[in-house]
């Protein structure tokens, strides 16, 4: 199947009244929180992402190797307070880059990572970044995992909850754009991208097809109780014959 075959097969997003009564945003946002999963204990301050049923299908994978890091450059875009960074080091990657936009999730990143991987582990490049922007001129990465807060309905005014949750399409743009135009992929390499059609999901394959990846579906998860569904996505560089 060809990726603009995927392409045609995919969810429509979901109706606006459907994905506000999904997603409610808490202005527990603002307070200090903590999150335990794999028997790994984290501390988010106010501002830092908790992590959701969605981020769990990614960390998951990550632990029991489904998406391969061991050996390998590896990116946590958007890394919150860095469960797939953690992940990625007990998993034996050869670097661990954690880029977020919001200085306090990186720095809670190298927190938790310093804490549960220590010094034993892959070395960690924590870095406040716009995207890929800020991420080191003439270095590539072979693994990326992104859920980019794609929800385009303005379902606060609260801007943690706007950067947390609802940036649309246009963060994806960013992300494919500078991924490209800095050749920041290595040959081989892939991006692992998880979207649900509470976002403008269509949209956004077809930027990565537009911007030369192939698309694989690696995952589906239908949530009992209502008509979302997650996609987990392994996006290729298509061949680079001919460029230059």
């Amino acid at each position: 199947m060809t990726g603009w075959e995927l392409h045609a097969r995919l969810p429509h997003t979901l109706p606006a009244g459907e994905i506000r009564a999904i997603n409610n945003p808490s202005g527990a946002i603002h307070e200090h929180r903590t999150y335990h999963w794999n028997g790994w204990d984290f501390d988010l301050p106010p501002g830092v992402f908790h992590p959701g049923e969605t981020s769990r299908l990614v960390h998951s994978r990550l632990l029991d190797g489904t998406l391969p890091v061991a050996g390998l450059r590896y990116a946590a875009m958007g890394a919150g307070l860095g469960v797939e960074a953690v992940v990625a080091g007990v998993r034996g990657a050869g670097v661990v880059y954690a880029l977020d936009v919001h200085p306090e999730s990186v720095r809670t990143t190298a927190r938790h990572y310093e804490r549960i991987v220590g010094t034993d582990g892959p070395p960690l490049v924590p870095l406040v970044a716009d995207v890929w922007e800020g991420f080191p001129d003439g270095e590539q990465v072979d693994v990326v995992t992104f859920n980019p807060p794609a929800i385009e309905l303005p379902l606060s005014d609260d801007p943690e909850i706007v950067r947390n949750l609802c940036l649309g399409r246009d963060i994806a743009a960013r992300f494919f754009g500078q991924l490209v135009a800095r050749d920041l992929l290595a040959e081989g390499g892939v991006v692992y991208l998880i979207l649900s059609n509470t976002a403008p999901l269509r949209d956004i394959v077809a930027m990565a097809l537009e911007s030369g990846f192939g698309a694989e579906v690696l995952h589906v998860e239908d949530w009992e109780g209502d008509n979302v569904q997650t996609y987990l996505f392994a996006l290729r560089r298509e061949s680079r014959t001919g460029e230059g």
